[in-house]
């Protein structure tokens, strides 16, 4: 069951998704984390950040709509109040790190790069529910570029994981800027950009007007996206994928790693059953003893092409 990302070993291939499991222990009263094979904790930018007005999140057919906009308590109270916690942490975790500018981007993660308990750093280029960074940095391959050397200039001995945004013309364009500017790592796919109305007020249901689609709604796509990355750009460059977007179901999680993914992220569906994390990975287990499969890593990419 065990997998690698670059040098951080995970003893399986089940991560949380940025975003949606807090800081650390929110969700040790429904599931035990140190049976996951990392953590990933939501995004951490260099000042506080309230977040977008509310109605934040709205249920949709098979998925939901969510405009938290990077809600936070800032790059001081994280290293203050979460830190301490993410030290008790048994397995690898990865801070996920956002910003306005390239500057803030290179500030937060040179603090965050000092502190032993963080196995890596995950870039979030893509969040579609703010008005400046996010999206802004994972739609532009120049800048992204630009954006990632920097802080690969800064944290020269960090695992950089880069969150790709699906909401461009061509993800593998994206794909290369990020490996090009020195990521060790990419992670696909964040939310696609959406709306909901209200058809009595006619009004949009989101306080931002729009906001970022996941859960099962968006699970071919992703999944289409990560076979399209691996093959085309990070095979060849023997850079691995966490894939996610909308899994639900061990089934889910082996369809991404037979598309090319070397872990999975699951988010939307612990908000509905948090317990989902272990009921997965046992599920991959058994799909391995069921198909007298040695190693995990054996299904990665293994899709018929």
């Amino acid at each position: 069951m065990s997998c690698h990302l670059g040098p951080v070993r995970l003893a399986n291939p089940v991560m949380t998704a940025s975003g949606t499991c807090g800081y650390t222990f929110e969700l040790s009263e429904f599931v035990d984390l140190g049976r996951l094979g990392a953590f990933v904790t939501k995004s951490i930018t260099l000042e506080p950040r309230m977040g977008n007005p509310p109605q934040r999140t709205f249920e949709t057919a098979s998925g939901m709509l969510n405009s938290i906009g990077l809600a936070n308590v800032g790059l001081e109270k994280f290293c203050e109040e979460k830190i301490p916690l993410l030290e008790r942490m048994t397995i690898p975790v990865f801070v996920n790190v956002a910003g306005k500018t390239v500057e803030e981007y290179v500030a937060v993660a040179g603090r965050l790069a000092g502190f032993k308990c963080i196995a890596g750093l995950e870039l979030n280029v893509s969040c579609p529910n703010v008005s400046h960074g996010g999206i802004t940095f994972g739609i532009d391959p120049k800048g992204l570029k630009k954006l990632v050397a920097a802080v690969r200039a800064a944290c020269p001995n960090s695992f950089l994981i880069v969150k790709l945004t699906p909401n461009v013309t061509d993800i593998t364009a994206s794909a290369r800027a990020a490996i090009e500017g020195g990521a060790n790592a990419l992670s696909l796919v964040n939310t696609f950009l959406g709306m909901a109305i209200d058809i009595e007020s006619r009004k949009p249901v989101l306080g931002n007007r729009t906001g970022g689609l996941s859960g099962p709604a968006i699970k071919p796509m992703a999944i289409y996206l990560v076979d399209k990355v691996y093959k085309e750009v990070a095979q060849p460059a023997g850079v691995p994928i966490i894939g996610l977007g909308g899994i639900c179901s061990a089934e889910d999680a082996i369809e991404f790693i037979l598309a090319g993914a070397t872990a999975v992220g699951v988010g939307t569906e612990t908000l509905v059953q948090p317990s989902c994390l272990t009921r997965i990975i046992d599920g991959i287990r058994q799909y391995l003893i069921d198909h007298k499969i040695a190693a995990v890593s054996e299904l990665i990419g293994m899709v018929e092409r």
